[in-house]
C-alpha cells in the first residue's frame, strides 16, 4: 500500500479539509513557534554527529501524539495509536545508537494545540535537544492522517514537519516516516527506518534445519511467513521494484533459482539442472539475475535475463568465482573468487571484463555487497571467527566492525549506514541470529525475530 504524503508546498496554498481543525502541515509556522533564542544567546545549528557512534548520543523528547477525538479504528482506538507512534519513532531513533529518548517517566501529555506551540521552558528544563512532537486523527474515509514536527528546543524553532494519509493498516509506516524525517533532518544522511528485510527463517538442529522464506519491517514487526519450509530456501534478494524476490531453493535435493512475487505468492522458476548454483541477485535495473553456477568442476559468475533464458558466462578462471553484487550504477561488480589460493575479493565490469583483486590482507574474504551509495563494499572476514568488514571498493580502509565467533552475510540499509548481518552460535544446537551494527562498529544490536534467522537481505526504502 502507498502512503500519501502532504506535500508542504501544496498544503500550504490550499490546506485539506482535515487541516481545517487539527494542526494542519504547513511551510508557515504559527507565531508561537517563532519565538527567538534571548540576545546574544543564539545557539549552534542542531545536528548530529554521525561518525561519532553513541559516544554522546543527542537526548530528545518524543511525547505521545494526541488526537481531537478518540475513534475505534482497525488499527485500534487514536489515543492508543497516539502512544504507540510515539514509541515506534522512539525505538527507531534509539536503535541508531545516535538519539537517547527521554524515559516515560521524563516525558508529559501535551495538549492537541501544543503540538504546533511547543511549551519550551519545559522541555528544555528536561535536558532534550530536540523535540518530535505530532498528532493522529481519524478522517471519514477511513484513513488515518499523522502529523509529525521536529523542534529545535535551545533555539525554539521548528526545523521541519511532514503529514501522512494511510490507511489503518500501515500506521506503523506513518511513524518510521516520522523517525525518518527526524534522523534525515538532524544527521544530513538518508532516510533507511520504513524499509523492509527478507530473511530465511531457521527452525530444528543444524544436521537438519527447515528453512523458510520470511518478510517482516526493519525493526521486526509485521513478520510473516512467505513459503512453508517443504524445501530448503537460501540467499533471498529484494528486486529493486521490491515487488518480488528472487532466490536460491532445493527441491527435489536439485538446485534451482526462483523469483517470489510479494504480492500474488506465486513463484516461477528462472534456472534449473545445473549441477549447484548460489547467491542469486538482481542487477540496479531489474534486468539481470546474477549468481554463480557449477559446471564441469569449475564455478563461474553467470547472469541470467530476469525473464529468464541462457545464463552468460561473465567469469572463466580455475577454482571458484562466487558471490557476485551489483554496483549502484551497474556498471560493475565485486565477487569472491580462490583463483589466488584463497578466498578473496575482485571487482571486474559488468560484462565481465577488466577483473582486479582488491583484498590482500590475511585471512579470506567472503559474501560481498556493494553498498547503496557506491563508496564501501561489505564483506565476511574468516580469520578463525567470521567477522563482518568493509572497505573502499579499490581494496583501501579495511575497518572490521565484529568480533563474536561466527557472523556472516552482510547486506546494507538504503541509506548504506548500518548492516544487517547474521550471527551463528557455536555446536548443533547453536542459534543463528540476526543482528546491524553501524559503520562506527560501536552500535551493535539484535534484530528480533519469532525463530532463528539467517541470510538477511535489507530492502530500499519503501514506495
Amino acid at each position: 500500500m502507498r502512503l500519501t504524503f502532504l506535500i508542504p508546498a501544496l498544503i500550504a496554498t490550499a490546506a485539506p479539509a482535515w487541516a481545517q481543525d487539527v494542526p494542519p502541515v504547513t511551510l508557515t509556522p504559527p507565531a508561537a513557534q517563532s519565538a527567538a533564542a534571548p540576545a546574544g544567546a543564539t545557539p549552534p545549528p542542531l545536528e548530529v554527529d554521525v561518525t561519532g557512534g553513541i559516544s554522546a548520543p543527542m537526548p530528545i523528547a518524543i511525547p505521545p501524539m494526541p488526537t481531537t477525538q478518540v475513534v475505534q479504528t482497525p488499527a485500534g482506538s487514536t489515543d492508543q495509536l497516539g502512544r504507540q507512534l510515539s514509541e515506534i519513532v522512539a525505538n527507531d531513533l534509539r536503535n541508531s545508537g545516535l538519539f537517547t529518548p527521554l524515559s516515560p517517566a521524563q516525558l508529559r501529555a501535551i495538549a492537541f494545540p501544543e503540538v504546533t506551540a511547543p511549551t519550551f521552558d519545559y522541555w528544555g528544563g528536561t535536558g532534550a535537544q530536540a523535540l518530535v512532537q505530532g498528532y493522529i486523527r481519524a478522517n471519514g474515509d477511513g484513513t488515518l492522517t499523522v502529523g509529525c514536527y521536529l523542534y529545535d528546543v535551545s533555539a525554539r524553532t521548528e526545523l521541519t514537519r511532514q503529514g501522512f494519509v494511510v490507511p489503518p493498516s500501515d500506521w506503523r509506516r506513518a511513524a518510521h516516516k516520522c523517525a525518518d524525517m527526524v534522523y534525515t533532518r538532524l544527521t544530513g544522511e538518508g532516510p533507511y527506518f520504513d524499509s523492509r528485510v527478507v530473511y530465511v527463517s531457521e527452525t530444528g538442529l543444524k544436521a537438519n534445519r527447515i528453512k523458510r522464506l520470511a518478510i517482516m519491517d526493519q525493526d521486526g514487526a509485521n513478520h510473516r511467513f512467505l513459503t512453508a519450509g517443504s524445501s530448503i530456501v537460501l540467499t533471498p534478494r529484494f528486486a529493486p521494484n521490491q515487488q518480488s524476490i528472487v532466490y536460491m531453493s532445493y527441491v527435489g535435493k536439485n538446485p534451482a533459482i526462483y523469483v517470489y512475487d510479494i504480492g500474488s505468492g506465486r513463484q516461477r522458476l528462472v534456472v534449473q539442472n545445473v549441477a549447484t548454483t548460489f547467491a542469486p541477485r538482481f542487477s540496479p535495473d531489474g534486468r539481470w539475475i546474477l549468481f554463480s553456477m557449477a559446471q564441469a568442476g569449475n564455478t563461474d559468475i553467470y547472469r541470467v535475463a530476469a525473464t529468464g533464458g541462457t545464463p552468460q558466462r561473465l567469469t572463466t578462471s580455475p577454482g571458484i568465482d562466487t558471490g557476485g553484487s551489483y554496483s549502484p550504477d551497474g556498471s560493475k561488480i565485486v565477487f569472491e573468487s580462490d583463483r589466488s589460493g584463497g578466498q578473496q575479493l575482485y571487482v571486474m565490469n559488468a560484462d565481465g571484463s577488466n577483473q582486479q583483486r582488491i583484498s590482500f590482507g590475511n585471512g579470506r574474504y567472503a559474501t560481498p555487497v556493494w553498498s547503496p551509495r557506491g563508496d564501501l563494499i561489505a564483506f565476511t572476514k574468516i580469520a578463525g571467527p567470521f567477522r563482518i568488514g568493509i572497505m573502499s571498493p579499490n581494496g583501501s580502509g579495511e575497518k572490521l566492525l565484529t568480533n563474536a565467533w561466527q557472523d556472516e552475510g552482510p547486506t546494507w540499509s538504503p541509506n548504506g549506514r548500518v548492516l544487517m548481518f547474521f550471527r551463528q552460535g557455536q555446536g548443533n544446537a547453536g542459534k543463528a541470529d540476526l543482528w546491524s551494527v553501524d559503520l562506527t562498529g560501536v552500535n551493535e544490536r539484535r534484530v528480533p525475530t519469532p525463530l532463528d534467522g539467517s541470510d538477511p537481505a535489507w530492502g530500499p526504502l519503501r514506495p
